[in-house]
């Protein structure tokens, strides 16, 4: 019979209690959760945020997953002897490349996903933005100034796109029935065509139609750092134009500050920047006061 004032038990009780108030807040909200990076290739990690998303079902929270793939796609099309090209970080996307793009991410890494989730006691269905209507993309449009001209030049990037149009009602079906839609970011044009659409994008698109209560980007960083490498917790809008202007914001962090200041400013309530490389990251965030990462809101200045 275990011991009642067995301090390890005694503190077990008291995280429990703690994150109450969190769960009692968030009872009957959506969670956007973007899934990729590091996170994603190591299976501890992965068994850790299938056992997140699980438990924050369980507690009365819809969490809905949207997966990344770009080192599995930069794997497979190696494989194919297809080569890649990028401009600003998106990958240039022939009809060979597209076709796949949506084999990976459709197919192997959603299902995996669905499985891992399975495996931790969940229930999940795969889907990608083609099935049900859910999303209906259009083609990215890119320019690039010519170093000698310094003319602006329109960039194809061939079936790239960005959520034009998004019908929530299949993600909502799935999550009152009682499972969490795994969606992977791929979508149909109105021309018909296929479109592979960029993770973060495709996530922080659906958090402002779902009007989530939260919308998480995981990473392979701690969040945001100042100049010292400190984490910055809370930011708005003015914040991050303020840090992209002397430098302390730079490379891929700026496109994902962009797709949270979207998506607080389209209707989710605020997104959050954290690392996946952390066991439980999210569960850290959402059921602690400290918090684990970069919250992002809409309104006046922070700092």
């Amino acid at each position: 019979m275990p011991n009642p004032h067995d301090p390890a038990l005694l503190a077990k009780a008291e995280t429990l209690v703690d994150a109450l108030p969190y769960m009692q807040r968030y009872a009957g909200s959506t969670f956007v959760v973007k899934y990729g990076g590091h996170a994603m290739g190591d299976p501890e990690l992965a068994h850790d945020f299938a056992e997140d998303v699980v438990l924050l079902k369980a507690v009365g929270i819809n969490p809905v997953v949207v997966h990344g793939g770009g080192p599995q796609i930069g794997a497979m099309l190696k494989k194919a002897g297809i080569e890649s090209q990028f401009v600003d970080g998106l990958r240039v996307t022939d009809k060979a490349t597209a076709e796949v793009a949506e084999m990976v991410l459709s197919g192997a890494i959603n299902k995996e996903i669905v499985g891992w989730i399975a495996k931790a006691g969940g229930k999940a269905m795969g889907i990608s933005g083609k099935d049900g209507g859910m999303v209906t993309a259009r083609k990215v449009q890119r320019t690039k100034k010519d170093p000698d001209s310094l003319i602006e030049q329109v960039v194809d990037l061939g079936f790239v796109g960005e959520p034009d149009k998004i019908d929530t009602s299949v993600i909502e079906t799935i999550s009152a029935a009682g499972m969490i839609p795994v969606i992977a970011p791929i979508a149909p044009g109105a021309d018909g065509e296929t479109y592979n659409v960029n993770a973060d994008t495709m996530a922080g698109a659906i958090a402002a139609a779902l009007g989530a209560a939260r919308l998480f980007l995981l990473t392979d960083v701690h969040g945001v750092l100042d100049k010292q490498g400190n984490l910055l917790t809370d930011l708005r809008p003015a914040d991050i134009g303020r840090l992209r202007q002397d430098g302390t914001i730079s490379g891929g962090m700026i496109p994902k500050l962009d797709t949270c200041i979207h998506a607080v400013e389209a209707g989710c309530e605020a997104a959050v920047v954290l690392d996946g490389r952390v066991s439980h990251a999210m569960l850290l965030e959402i059921f602690t006061q400290e918090g684990a990462g970069t919250l992002i809101r809409a309104g006046q200045t922070s700092m």
